[in-house]
């Protein structure tokens, strides 16, 4: 691993606007003016979007955010997610090295910034899994990744088991490996595969997470399969139309729920994660639910 450039002697100016500074005198002020403030750093990788009039400056770009944040590879998005497994699409513009270490409320999380998705958004959602859980419950992250939900469940949690299944492979490593770093893989069961298929404990859990966008409510069916039969807690993320707000969320969750042989033991409440894109959010629902 090589080692980050140092950043730059620092001013009362933000990050962006130096390097919009810097990008002014390769591309000129009206261009370099549309280059977005906003950027997610992971770590020493940094990921930054930016309009395709850019691309012949990328070279000083990438060269100006890894002066400027200290980083040693600097990441553009070059189109959206791809596929079910969710595959970020990306370009390196400055630097090799796309593996990293990010550590967030106590949790040590290692990704490749290339390969796996790693939300910024995500993070009070992350923290607010480990706080759902209660010590000794027994858990199931149907869309386990890289471990967003299994590992807060198992470390500030204190899960007593939870299943965490995967279907990417790059993923399953490093779950297995931020399992092994938290110090949590003895509570942490990996079950590499499609959630649909794979040999999972019906009737024995207390909590299911089904963490999936656009929107996981037709694996709610399966998730009602483990819940214990005093029933237990579904986390149903899904996408929903900013107009519509909350209310049609929750009453999709219901109808789901219901149709598949689930009784609400308690009202479900949505809460929202996120912006999706222009009109539209990301939301989850929690619902406490039985099988009839």
């Amino acid at each position: 691993m090589t080692a980050a450039p140092r950043p730059t002697r620092r001013t009362a100016l933000p990050p962006a606007e130096r390097v919009r500074r810097r990008l002014a005198d390769a591309a000129g002020v009206r261009l370099a003016a549309t280059m977005p403030s906003g950027y997610h750093r992971m770590g020493r990788v940094l990921l930054l979007q930016r309009p395709e009039t850019l691309a012949p400056f990328d070279a000083v770009l990438g060269r100006a955010w890894q002066e400027e944040l200290g980083v040693e590879t600097v990441l553009v998005k070059s189109g959206p997610v791809e596929g079910e497994l969710r595959t970020p699409r990306v370009r390196c513009i400055a630097g090799s090295g796309t593996e990293t270490e990010v550590v967030e409320h106590g949790v040590r999380w290692r990704f490749d910034a290339a390969r796996v998705m790693f939300a910024a958004g995500n993070r009070t959602e992350r923290l607010r899994a480990g706080r759902l859980v209660r010590p000794g419950e027994a858990v199931a992250d149907l869309f386990a990744g890289i471990g967003y939900f299994a590992i807060p469940a198992a470390l500030p949690g204190r899960a007593e088991r939870v299943w965490a299944v995967e279907k990417n492979p790059v993923s399953v490593r490093y779950l297995r490996e931020n399992a092994a770093l938290n110090a949590v893989a003895d509570r942490i069961a990996v079950v590499p595969g499609d959630n649909r298929t794979v040999d999972l404990p019906v009737r024995s859990v207390d909590r299911v997470f089904l963490g999936y966008l656009p929107s996981a409510l037709p694996w709610i069916p399966r998730a009602l399969e483990l819940l214990r039969p005093t029933g237990g807690w579904l986390h149903v993320h899904t996408v929903a139309d900013a107009r519509t707000g909350l209310p049609e969320v929750v009453r999709s969750v219901a109808r789901v729920a219901e149709d598949a042989g689930g009784r609400a033991l308690a009202p479900p409440t949505a809460r929202l994660v996120k912006p999706y894109g222009p009109g539209r959010n990301h939301v989850v629902v929690d619902a406490r639910v039985a099988r009839r």
